[in-house]
């Protein structure tokens, strides 16, 4: 059995998959932002499985970091990540918002949080193949704008939170091949359209999924041996944005993400 490391654990799909993951014997390190409803899902988990929990907010890169530290220090048995956390495109209407460290808010945490996290943890994952990584994505995707990544000219809520999408698809491909060999697989998935998620209600749009319909490929990710550097619809194998697979794109992003991180 895994050991998982799971984002964004407390509420809507990340909830639902920690019990199905605890419920089929793995042990699953549940990360929440708020320390009461974090130690709540735990002590839940903990009537089905095995599981600890873990408190940190993503919008700061200094507490995703740190995040990353203590869970390598407590199991060094890692095997799979889930970055599942993540934020909608707001309200209709609401303005820009910007993360702890001034970053627009979805690109900080939708994109520089995972990225970060998974940095902070591959020594650990490197250290106990087959590993996996999965980024819970979306089919809402619009390429990021390098001269503009934090898209402080003509500000969209829902295209920041597509271009957070977009910029995570394009670096799995890119770490894919970065992790070729390693025994490291990492992959990117739509889990589904509109699902019965808080994040879905805020933007005023009636759901079209339970986060039940939503689980199975996050599931079959974390779980099976499903290849690397592929994005999937749901359980299917699909295609990302054209531009997610381009190499120019890709190094051009890099390098947008790598100042943002060392900002």
């Amino acid at each position: 059995m895994s050991t998982i490391l799971l984002t964004g654990a407390t509420s809507g799909l990340g909830r639902h998959v920690a019990f199905e993951l605890v419920r089929s014997g793995h042990l699953v390190l549940a990360h929440g932002r708020d320390a009461a409803r974090t130690r709540r899902l735990v002590e839940e988990l903990r009537g089905e499985g095995a599981a600890e929990g873990f408190v940190a907010d993503l919008a700061s890169l200094a507490q995703v970091r740190e995040l990353g530290t203590r869970v390598a220090e407590a199991h060094p048995e890692l095997d799979v990540l889930v970055n599942n956390a993540g934020v909608g495109g707001g309200s209709p209407g609401s303005g820009r918002e910007v993360s702890a460290d001034g970053h627009e808010l979805r690109l900080a945490v939708n994109y520089l949080a995972p990225v970060a996290l998974t940095r902070a943890l591959l020594p650990v994952l490197r250290a106990n193949p087959p590993a996996r990584i999965v980024n819970v994505g979306s089919a809402g995707q619009e390429p990021l704008v390098v001269d503009d990544p934090e898209l402080t000219r003509g500000y969209s809520g829902l295209s920041a939170y597509c271009r957070s999408k977009f910029a995570l698809a394009a670096h799995t491909f890119a770490l894919a091949e970065e992790l070729d060999g390693t025994g490291v697989s990492v992959n990117v998935l739509h889990p589904a359209t509109y699902m019965d998620t808080a994040m879905v209600r805020e933007g005023g749009i009636s759901p079209w999924n339970t986060v039940a319909d939503s689980a199975p490929g996050v599931l079959d990710l974390a779980t099976r041996d499903l290849g690397s550097g592929g994005y999937f619809d749901g359980t299917r194998a699909a295609r990302a944005h054209r531009a997610a697979y381009d190499r120019d794109v890709q190094t051009r992003l890099q390098a947008v993400t790598d100042r943002l991180l060392d900002a």
